[in-house]
């Protein structure tokens, strides 16, 4: 089927004669072919999620803390409330991650590991950079870069054209064992190992076969998405937003279904018991109490707010009048994704928990410019699938009250390859022998005793995406790529949203950073897999708005 769909796609391609109309319904009805006939999806099934003892393994104060990690997808910064923004102008806001914030750790300077998701997630899960892991390109379906390339070739909004190389993606190992090497160590396999029992809920994007599926990684339990739908696009509890102007969602709505795997990575798929941010979250509550007598660490990896665009009618009149119909359906889907938050902290305050939970929350990167909404990342330029602060400047929240003291704010530069050493430190647990992590633990900047940043000495954080490599020192950020080539340099004490480019004004600071990235760069084991595409993206554009001379923009390789 793979050579089958790149063979169609080259043919589609040259067909000349052919309009954008008729080459891009072929293109999205050979993927919903595909897609319908992949995998045979059961009915809706109760998880028996393993339970814990009837009584407690330790005594209060005696035993290690509980941790949840919530990472959201594609979250923007302005989409939250917090720092004084939220969706459609403050419209909607987000009461309950709000309050996760006041009554833990705010870091306002945190960022995510890369501008897509599935490295990031792997820098959490590892602490280590893709410079090492070789996980540096977020794996996609076969025929996807090529498609979405095809379809926006045809879609005249005066952005360069991008490239896709066939012959490579026919060269690469199937999407589904594209993932993360099952020699690298996760967090789950080392507190798994400390005596936790370890939970994965939603997303994983990591590899579903050979070793890497989730169970196979450290988690003891794992309800995988398995495919993207939250709702099937027909339920009459659900409201869609298609995204014309985007090739990616056109992709999405034609290949994704409705469907989840509970410990079988791939295989044995059957339907969600609701609309995907709600149904995991009464997952997650189900975990929750299984195991309030013993150590859990439960990672809840929410697709919200990633498109395709949909939310429960519910939520959508709840929002209000708000307009285009895309950004009701977003604010909509940014409700559901704070009542999760809301439900799950309920839960551990019920079971008399919350004094001795982490609770972390994140998203995996910045909101994307192919959502047409162009207020997602204010202040910040950029968006995902960019390196510029509004593709991976995001949230990270802690709460554990038993150490960290509410309204705790941390103005230190921290990463996700700090996830991993901090809830090993957490749990007074190990790190992996003969493992070089690039994180730090993060708990000293913002317990209760030791406040401050003693022993905090780390100056410098990398990003990297093939030809495009950044690096942040001390205030200074420098950002590289060789298409177009070009050198942005920012002094982010003075200019927090990359207004001002300094590399032609200041060509001492340039080399100095230039040499770190080199000193980085030749570390590296390369990447796992070849980028078969290089897509241009607008970086002060959304989709919807048409690119001008004088723009600027990246090619972003995947």
């Amino acid at each position: 089927m793979k050579r089958v769909l790149v063979s169609v796609l080259v043919l589609v391609a040259v067909a000349a004669a052919a309009g954008y109309s008729m080459k891009t319904q072929l293109l999205l009805a050979l993927v919903k072919y595909k897609s319908a006939n992949e995998y045979a999806t059961g009915p809706a099934r109760e998880i028996n999620w393993a339970q814990g003892p009837a009584k407690p393994t330790a005594e209060a104060g005696q035993r290690p803390p509980n941790i949840i990690l919530i990472v959201a997808d594609d979250l923007g910064y302005n989409d939250i409330s917090t720092f004084g923004g939220g969706v459609a102008g403050g419209r909607v806001q987000t009461p309950h991650i709000d309050q996760l914030a006041a009554e833990g750790a705010v870091f306002t300077q945190s960022y995510s590991g890369a501008g897509t998701c599935a490295p990031s997630r792997a820098m959490m899960m590892t602490g280590r950079y893709p410079t090492r892991t070789g996980f540096e390109f977020t794996p996609t379906p076969s025929g996807m870069g090529g498609m979405v390339s095809s379809i926006a070739a045809a879609m005249d909004n005066g952005l360069p054209r991008g490239t896709y190389d066939a012959e490579l993606e026919e060269s690469k190992p199937p999407y589904e064992t594209q993932g993360l090497p099952p020699e690298e160590v996760t967090v789950a396999e080392i507190l798994r190992d400390k005596g936790y029992q370890t939970a994965h809920i939603g997303k994983w994007h990591l590899g579903r076969k050979n070793g890497m599926a989730p169970h196979e990684q450290g988690f003891d339990e794992s309800l995988l998405m398995a495919s993207g739908l939250y709702l099937p696009e027909d339920d009459p509890n659900v409201v869609n937003a298609r995204l014309d102007f985007d090739p990616i969602d056109q992709f999405l709505w034609a290949r994704l279904t409705y469907a989840n795997s509970f410990n079988t990575g791939d295989e044995d798929r059957f339907e969600p018991g609701g609309y995907l941010t709600d149904y995991w979250t009464d997952e997650s509550i189900k975990v929750i109490k299984a195991n309030k007598n013993r150590p859990f660490f439960l990672y809840l990896a929410h697709w919200g707010t990633h498109t395709p665009l949909q939310a429960t009618r519910e939520d959508y009149e709840a929002v209000g009048d708000i307009k285009p119909h895309r950004l009701r359906v977003y604010a909509a889907m940014i409700r559901s994704l704070d009542r999760s938050v809301g439900r799950i902290n309920a839960a551990l305050e019920e079971e008399g928990l919350a004094g001795n939970t982490i609770v972390l929350f994140t998203s995996d990167n910045g909101g994307p410019g192919y959502l047409g909404l162009p207020e997602v990342n204010h202040p910040f330029r950029g968006w995902k699938i960019s390196h510029f602060e509004g593709g991976i400047r995001v949230p990270l929240f802690i709460k554990w009250p038993a150490q960290i003291a509410a309204g705790t704010v941390s103005e230190t530069p921290v990463a996700h390859i700090d996830m991993m050493p901090t809830l090993v430190a957490a749990a007074e647990a190990s790190e992996p022998q003969g493992v070089e992590i690039d994180g730090a633990n993060i708990l000293p900047l913002i317990q209760r005793e030791g406040q401050g940043a003693q022993g905090w000495d780390r100056e410098t954080l990398f990003w990297q995406s093939g030809h495009y490599r950044v690096v942040r020192h001390g205030d200074w950020k420098l950002q590289v790529t060789g298409r177009p080539d070009k050198r942005w340099l920012f002094d982010l004490a003075e200019d927090p949203t990359e207004q001002n480019n300094l590399a032609d004004s200041h060509p001492e600071k340039l080399s100095e950073l230039m040499a770190l990235l080199d000193e980085h760069q030749r570390s590296s084991r390369g990447p796992l897999y070849p980028p078969v595409t290089e897509m241009p993206i607008a970086i002060d554009k959304a989709l919807d708005q048409r690119f001008e001379p004088g723009d600027e923009y990246i090619y972003w390789p995947n």
